[in-house]
């Protein structure tokens, strides 16, 4: 059986330390502030991103470097599958990029598969990944079980301030604008890998708990088997306090913690919170 690698980008947010010990490679996308490329992860930390979003002015973001990518492929052996998980390409062209890479190379055989949306809920796949690749599974079963997986994973997110994703492109200045000024807080959701509004309402905690009552719909009993995570713009209390309150509701569910880094964070803003979770069985 041939040599399998996963790579993902660094919008699934995955810990330094547990890549580092499953051998998950990350290629990373850059927030651009005043002309000045920062990849994230490595040139500007989520503190100081946040830190600078408040005093200064939006980024722009960009997706990773295709010679970056291509320069690691070159590293490894032939023969060497790699299972290459992307951030939604309905809001990124990281995922066409990973096709162009492995057309640039011909020793491996990149298998790029789309989230079809990001944070946490991309993160659990590639977690899945590892741990097919630790079992003895093929690429081609990984693949599988990921687009199967995909399917079933389900997220939803509440923002504080609509200006970031209209100013972002994310969200149109007429839906932006009628928000601000009815102080709508939409729970938004990702369809056919783009962000769209699951529906408005009109307060923050309104919001979130719209999202409790939809797990409370599809999660059964005291939540076993089910991972639950929910993500953060920089304020781990925030989240924390939500997972209190699941845990209370799910005590036998696993319970992850995350957060929207900075190219995320930047269509976002301060103050949004996720919402995500599957059955791992």
């Amino acid at each position: 059986m041939s040599q399998i690698e996963i790579l993902t980008d660094s919008t699934a947010y995955l810990p330094a330390a547990y890549c580092e010990q499953h051998q998950v490679n990350v290629a990373p996308l850059s927030v651009i502030f005043d002309g000045t490329s920062y990849r994230e992860g490595l040139d500007m930390t989520v503190p100081e991103f946040y830190e600078r979003i408040q005093t200064g002015s939006l980024p722009t973001t960009s997706q990773p470097n295709i010679g970056g990518v291509v320069d690691f492929l070159e590293t490894l052996p032939a023969g060497t599958d790699v299972i290459a998980v992307s951030l939604s390409s309905g809001i990124s062209g990281t995922y066409q990029a990973l096709h162009t890479a492995n057309m640039m190379v011909d020793q491996v055989t990149v298998h790029p598969v789309d989230s079809r949306i990001s944070c946490m809920p991309q993160a659990f796949l590639v977690m899945e990944a590892v741990k097919m690749r630790d079992a003895g599974h093929s690429a081609e079963a990984i693949v599988r079980r990921l687009e199967e997986l995909k399917g079933k994973i389900r997220a939803y997110f509440v923002v504080d301030d609509l200006e970031h994703l209209q100013r972002g492109g994310r969200l149109s200045v007429t839906q932006a604008l009628v928000g601000s000024l009815l102080k709508i807080k939409p729970v938004l959701h990702f369809v056919d890998g783009k962000i769209v509004p699951f529906e408005k309402i009109r307060t923050f905690k309104r919001a979130v708990r719209k999202i409790e009552e939809m797990m409370s719909e599809s999660i059964e009993g005291d939540g076993k088997g089910y991972v639950i995570g929910v993500i953060h713009s920089e304020d781990p209390a925030k989240a924390e306090a939500e997972i209190a309150s699941l845990k209370e509701a799910y005590p036998a569910a696993r319970f992850e913690m995350s957060v929207f880094g900075p190219v995320i964070g930047t269509h976002l803003g301060p103050g949004s919170l996720g919402i995500t979770w599957y059955c791992e069985d």
